[in-house]
């Protein structure tokens, strides 16, 4: 990932990407290469050169990364999750706070072109979620159980979606490598009535990455791979429908192989632009460095998805399938 921001930061005009550092020299002597600027030998040279840093390490280092910058005032992208626990996310928090230093989490779903067209629509109050994260294994960041590594995502998503408090979490999970869970399947009650179902598996034979929302008045399906999106109204459709059950039943229409469903639904295409998520997610970061511009995914929102990860972790408890 850290590579993939030194091409983005090489490619926007407002930003000088002044260097890199790696705890393997090689990768950041590598990667200057490419995308150029200088390899640091540590942190502490960065944190003297810059106004802003992408933290995209192993999770279990974010806190220990993010300390000496954040205690400096320097501004911060750290990758999803936040950090590796509560404790620590907590702590980026009160760091950030304490400095007044720009936080921005990596929850990168939330630059998706569909996620941010669907943000856009009117009328949508979600009552039920479904989403489903699934691939193939990468054999990366199995350090960590398939909900913070994958689900994260989601989560972000959904407590964005239900702007509520999460009453009650039930979940099940299968381990399969190792000592975490690689297949997770929770479900969300939220104290406003919303419910969220959430599927990840990190061992499918194929990938599907899926959100589909439920609302009294509308349907909205995501196809986070394809960049795709839908939405059907009940108040543009409900006539039509109406109508034709209205002729079955008078029995104007006998042969019901004639109707086709899908022919009677007014399905909308979501406008979508072709913005790469990466590049929109780092372009709202140097904008609140910049300009001061709100952040779009504030460290607050990174500890409340990691906080909602532990509890579905602690509801698989006995639920775990190994």
């Amino acid at each position: 990932m850290g590579q993939l921001h030194a091409r983005v930061y090489s490619q926007m005009p407002q930003v000088d990407l002044v260097g890199l550092y790696d705890a393997d020299r090689d990768v950041a002597q590598a990667a200057s290469e490419k995308h150029g600027g200088e390899v640091f030998e540590s942190i502490e040279q960065i944190a003297s050169r810059v106004r802003a840093v992408t933290i995209a390490v192993p999770t279990r280092f974010h806190a220990q990364v993010a300390e000496p910058l954040l205690k400096r005032g320097i501004a911060c992208l750290i990758e999803k999750p936040l950090a590796k626990d509560v404790a620590e996310a907590t702590q980026i928090v009160e760091w950030s706070k304490q400095s007044r230093a720009v936080v921005q989490v990596g929850h990168i779903e939330r630059f998706n072109p569909a996620i941010r067209s669907m943000s856009k629509l009117g009328g949508v109050e979600p009552r039920f979620i479904e989403v489903i994260r699934i691939s193939p294994l990468t054999f990366r960041s199995i350090d960590v159980g398939v909900v913070l590594d994958m689900m994260i995502h989601d989560i972000d998503i959904v407590l964005k979606l239900a702007r509520s408090k999460v009453a009650k979490i039930d979940a099940v999970g299968v381990s399969v490598i190792g000592g975490v869970e690689d297949i997770c399947n929770a479900r969300l009650t939220f104290e406003n009535g919303c419910v969220a179902n959430m599927t990840a598996s990190r061992l499918a034979l194929k990938t599907e990455r899926k959100l589909r929302v439920f609302s009294s008045d509308a349907y909205v399906s995501i196809d986070y791979q394809k960049k795709y999106g839908m939405v059907a109204r009940k108040t543009e459709n409900l006539d039509a429908i109406r109508s034709v059950v209205a002729q079955i039943r008078a029995g104007e229409i006998e042969d019901l192989s004639q109707v086709n469903f899908g022919d009677l639904v007014n399905v909308e295409e979501l406008a979508i632009d072709d913005v790469e998520p990466l590049r929109a997610e780092l372009e709202a970061f140097v904008a609140s460095v910049t300009q001061g511009a709100p952040v779009e995914v504030p460290a607050e929102d990174g500890l409340a998805a990691v906080e909602t990860a532990t509890r579905i972790v602690a509801a698989i408890g006995s639920q775990r399938l190994d």
